[in-house]
């Protein structure tokens, strides 16, 4: 098998998503009990997942559950999800749950928690995806870089919506892009699976639509999209059944 991490985030990076966004200001003790609900939900479950991981060995974790499109053609479809809550390193969740913490409880507060957690859902289920279709058939992905980089581009399309620069993280995100295809081991097809997502997921729950249409209209698009990943996922199983044999 080659195992392949969906990447690491850079400082820089995910300073630049925060520039990009409103300052919203909050109340509370401490981080964890100022967090939102959703962010503060997906790190603990990360950092949880990542714990038994390494209780029970990490590469035999990934094994069983990281984003083999051959296991996932065999019918493990949960692998698509339960991979983006899996870390390879320390280094690796430390990275994604930095960035996580700093573009994530930024949108969430701007956005609501709903709005906020289907894009993350959309973003991580498409990069997700996107490994499924274009990944080596060997390959085993893990991470939630792909789930951040919908997330850096949910920043930039409700950072255009509201007019406020978002010229930085733009630079950021077409970098890391770069650096996915340049580095060894790294699943760029899962940030760019990713951050076409949360793009679209974002425009179509924040950008402007026509007069007539309701919050009902934004959600029953996110529905189709969530239909249309489904039947890609449907239809990449058959072609891999079918290379196989099977």
């Amino acid at each position: 098998m080659i195992s392949a991490s969906v990447g690491f985030q850079c400082p820089e990076c995910v300073n630049a998503g925060r520039s990009a966004m409103p300052r919203v200001k909050t109340s509370g003790p401490g981080l964890l009990t100022s967090l939102p609900v959703v962010t503060k939900t997906i790190i603990g479950a990360c950092i949880g997942v990542y714990g038994l991981a390494w209780l029970t060995g990490l590469v035999a974790a990934e094994y069983r559950w990281g984003m083999s499109p051959i296991d996932v053609a065999n019918g493990q479809w949960w692998r698509l999800i339960t991979a983006t809550f899996m870390h390879a390193s320390v280094m690796h969740i430390l990275f994604n749950m930095y960035a996580l913490l700093v573009l994530g409880a930024t949108l969430e507060r701007v956005l609501g928690p709903a709005r906020f957690a289907a894009i993350y859902f959309m973003s991580a289920l498409g990069g997700s995806v996107a490994a499924l279709w274009f990944s080596n058939l060997m390959t085993i992905s893990v991470g939630a870089s792909g789930a951040v980089f919908g997330l850096m581009t949910a920043t930039i399309v409700v950072g255009r919506n509201m007019r406020i620069d978002t010229s930085q993280i733009m630079f950021w995100l077409g970098l890391n892009i770069v650096l996915g295809f340049l580095s060894p081991g790294i699943d760029w097809r899962a940030h760019l699976g990713g951050a076409l997502l949360g793009a679209v997921t974002a425009g179509v729950l924040t950008g402007p639509m026509r007069p007539s249409a309701d919050a009902k209209a934004r959600w029953i698009s996110v529905g189709m999209l969530l239909v249309v990943l489904g039947v890609a996922v449907v239809l990449r199983n058959h072609q891999i059944l079918s290379y196989l044999g099977r």
